[in-house]
């Protein structure tokens, strides 16, 4: 039976059509996924689905169950809303109250969907907290957002959207912003509760990988348009559009032509014994009046980067990795043997400049770690006022265009006068990775840089990592929790858990033969 039929949905904002002329159905019980690149129009129109795009003009056909939604009052709007149709959105952090516990915030639906008395209310919370999975549900209950971790988060976001019973579950993204262990624990959670329930589920998302485990049919959208839709085997097998394709063909995958070869003896430029990294935190009790305790979050960490090599970093969220990058930039203190390009950090900012021009880094959100109020030619430039003050203005801006045709930034448009906001994920990105680049450094310490970005930027971004690696001899140190991206890029790896190494070795050797049951877990899932 058919429970959602779109026929030529159309949304406008002024004469900009950002959604042209959709066409599908979802039927009971089934899971759809919605695929397609950033701008592709996949949430607009998830959301005109329940009448939240503002100041937009939506036109066409949606029916649920036979009643046409877009023809709605609001009042009649709110009934629908968090009661037959419910949304999970891509950042849960920001979809719940920070003010209030997460057992309120869920029992605030069964008071309002419901009707429920406020005992009856958070009962029911709690006992939906449990259906989802979270341990210790009552004391969950109790906890505000801050204080439980991004997975935990995740689920009690699909509690709130489960409390009313929806017949179509829409799922913006719901894994983006989680490890690849908490993904298909999330995937596997949705899957279990739709088969219970009996629901539909639309998933909104760009990850391939993800429709494959998920989905049973796919429609991909490119540029408001969808291009290609049927199950996913025949779209996975057999796809037909040139878009679907691309989308298919942008898994990371080494290039051994670009990737720099592992050069036996090569020379050191980071070397680490035993690195350790604490942090203070207060005792409970009387106690707490007279010591401090401590909070391990790296401790015996060994590795050494040879010049033109890249070591993987990876783990989970919480395992230690932003840690150790944090210690390798002396953004942190730590315990142990450090030593870049020969020299150990000074405890004299002046006296360590020379170690900051040899190493930089490139932040996994490109958007935050620029700044909005600096224009290109300010952010990229900025390490030369701090390490060449001598360059006249003439050799800065010779500098500065280098740096930026490196990164396949061409000069045009008043491409130095722009800001941030004016570009793409990816260019935003390579704005990132050409600020690094401009004085020059030996290591690039690369935390996620593509976890932020669509499937096919990541590949174009991972390309252009490869061959700057080979053309320089740079070093990477590349924190990530995506096995597919340490295949196509690193040549030893690190393997972290709950801050301790667990798994160290040449890629080969980790990617055939892992030895410990963390790494083979983290592999296991990366093939699924």
């Amino acid at each position: 039976m058919t429970l959602l039929d779109v026929q030529n949905l159309r949304v406008a904002f002024g004469p900009t059509e950002v959604v042209r002329g959709v066409s599908f159905q979802i039927q009971a019980g089934e899971k759809l996924a919605l695929v397609g690149e950033s701008g592709s129009g996949k949430t607009i129109t998830a959301l005109s689905l329940l009448g939240l795009v503002a100041h937009a003009r939506t036109l066409g056909t949606v029916r649920l169950q036979g009643r046409d939604l877009l023809a709605l009052t609001e009042p009649q709007w709110r009934d629908v809303r968090g009661g037959d149709v419910a949304m999970v959105f891509q950042e849960p952090m920001t979809a719940l109250n920070p003010l209030m516990t997460v057992g309120d915030q869920i029992a605030e639906i069964f008071r309002i969907k419901k009707a429920l008395p406020a005992r009856q209310s958070i009962e029911q919370a709690i006992g939906l907290l449990g259906s989802v999975g979270l341990p210790e549900p009552e004391m969950k209950a109790r906890a505000y957002p801050h204080q439980l971790s991004g997975g935990q988060r995740q689920r009690v976001v699909i509690a709130m959207a489960l409390a009313s019973e929806p017949k179509l579950l829409l799922a913006d993204e719901p894994t983006t912003a989680l490890d690849v262990t908490l993904r298909v624990q999330i995937l596997d959670l949705l899957s279990t509760l739709q088969r219970e329930r009996g629901m539909a589920v639309l998933l909104i998302t760009h990850d391939l990988q993800l429709v494959r485990q998920f989905a049973d049919r796919v429609a991909v959208m490119e540029r408001g348009v969808v291009v290609e839709q049927g199950a996913v085997a025949d779209v996975f097998v057999r796809p037909c559009h040139p878009y679907t394709r691309k989308l298919l063909d942008s898994r990371p995958r080494r290039d051994a032509s670009a990737v720099a070869e592992q050069v036996p003896g090569a020379q050191s430029v980071l070397h680490a014994r035993n690195l350790r990294v604490a942090y203070p935190v207060h005792l409970p009790g009387i106690r707490g009046w007279f010591r401090r305790g401590e909070s391990v979050a790296l401790q015996g960490a060994s590795f050494e980067l040879g010049r033109g090599q890249t070591l993987g970093v990876v783990g989970e969220s919480g395992s230690g990795k932003s840690t150790l990058a944090l210690a390798v930039l002396d953004l942190l203190p730590f315990q142990g043997e450090l030593l870049v390009a020969g020299q150990p950090w000074s405890r004299q900012t002046q006296a360590n400049r020379r170690q900051r021009r040899c190493v930089q880094v490139v932040f996994q959100d490109p958007f935050s770690s620029l700044s909005p109020r600096m224009t290109v030619e300010q952010i990229v430039g900025e390490g030369l006022l701090v390490h060449e003050p001598q360059l006249s203005a003439s050799e800065r801006q010779s500098r500065l265009m280098a740096a930026l045709e490196d990164v396949g930034l061409q000069h045009e448009g008043g491409l130095l006068s722009r800001y941030p906001h004016e570009f793409s994920g990816g260019q935003r990105q390579r704005l990132a990775i050409a600020r690094a680049l401009i004085v020059k450094p030996d290591v690039l310490v690369l935390d996620e840089p593509t976890s932020a970005l669509d499937v096919t930027v990541q590949k174009q971004v991972l390309e252009l990592l490869q061959r700057l690696q080979k053309e320089r001899g740079l070093s990477y140190l590349l924190i990530t929790h995506d096995m597919d991206v340490v295949a196509a890029m690193a040549h030893h790896v690190l393997v972290l858990r709950a801050g301790e190494v667990v798994e160290s070795g040449a890629l080969s050797d980790i990617m055939r033969a892992a030895r410990h049951p963390y790494t083979r877990s983290l592999l296991a899932v990366s093939q699924r």
